[in-house]
């Protein structure tokens, strides 16, 4: 373990969007792109599961398993909270809830709002939420590369997502719902917050996931057994919830913390916007689905937008 007396990172505030090296390119922003690609496929797996099971459902279901296999499987998570400090043990308090947090308001934001205007709203504010925590804690501080790289994502996010409604009849939004899907961005920033925080205090990233989504599995647990549960004992309910707990969590999660020992948790919220446009594409190309040219606009804009701040400035020019 690292001595914890010698900080991992430079004592003084970090720049949001500060150039990378090729270094910080395969080990911070890959990993976490290939997490973003994981989670898009959540859509399209829950959508193969039994008809009647509760979106809510499944998606505590494939947490609580998700999370415990990851704590389960991680070196050093059973014994890090005693390897913590005390305000370390506090942000594990913390982080745990927020985890939950996300399943817990994401999806009933679907159910009221429609997953259009929920995933616009969760994904969109959860770079702004995370770089506006950063900077009120003195993590880090915004730059003009982060601050439009970040702008135009969400905007090729919102174009991405909402362009059939743009094409079409628009209805009422339920403001409950847009409030829950705020939250979830919220929850979401707040634990890739504290699991940034955590890593770079020299904390080895798989316990650090290992413990909060275990937690987080353990909290919503009950909620997973309130609800209608019998689509869990069709083989395909399993299945799906077997693809979600290995993939869009306990791997993907894991990744994901990797990639935070490089990247500022404000960027590795930009970057998994990525999640939507993965989406989008598999629902073109599995489910058959048909995407206007306001979608495909955002879809371009977004793919620009993660460019940027994946790619080292002046990369070009030092290979030349």
């Amino acid at each position: 373990m690292p001595n914890r007396t010698t900080p991992l990172t430079p004592t003084r505030p970090a720049t949001l969007g500060a150039r990378p090296s090729r270094t910080r390119l395969l080990g911070g922003p890959t990993p976490i792109l290939v997490a973003a690609v994981l989670w898009g496929t959540t859509g399209t797996a829950s959508s193969l599961a039994p008809a009647g099971a509760p979106a809510a459902g499944i998606g505590c279901a494939g947490l609580t398993l998700g999370g415990i296999l990851l704590f389960l499987t991680s070196r050093g998570a059973r014994s890090l909270p005693a390897a913590c400090t005390r305000s370390e043990r506090w942000l594990l308090v913390l982080g745990a809830p927020a985890v939950a947090g996300y399943p817990v308001t994401f999806y009933p934001a679907v159910a009221r709002t429609g997953v259009a205007v929920a995933t616009v709203i969760a994904l969109g504010s959860a770079p702004v939420f995370a770089g506006l925590l950063s900077w009120i804690t003195g993590q880090a501080r915004p730059t003009a590369r982060w601050t439009g790289a970040t702008a135009a994502a969400v905007l090729g996010c919102t174009l991405l997502v909402l362009g059939p409604r743009f094409a079409g009849h628009t209805t009422p939004v339920d403001m409950t719902g847009v409030a829950l899907a705020a939250c979830a961005g919220l929850s979401y920033a707040a634990y890739l917050l504290i699991g940034g925080r955590l890593i770079t205090h020299g904390h080895a990233s798989d316990a650090v996931m290992g413990v909060l989504f275990g937690a987080a599995g353990l909290i919503v647990l009950p909620l997973v057994l309130s609800v209608d549960v019998h689509w869990l004992a069709a083989a395909r309910g399993a299945a799906v919830a077997v693809y979600l707990a290995l993939f869009t969590v306990c791997l993907a999660y894991r990744l994901f913390g990797h990639g935070l020992r490089r990247t500022p948790a404000s960027t590795a919220a930009s970057l998994t916007l990525a999640e939507p446009a993965v989406a989008a594409v598999l629902g073109v190309t599995v489910l058959d689905e048909r995407l206007p040219v306001a979608s495909w606009c955002g879809l371009a804009v977004l793919a620009l937008s993660l460019l940027l701040l994946t790619v080292p400035v002046g990369a070009g020019r030092r290979n030349r």
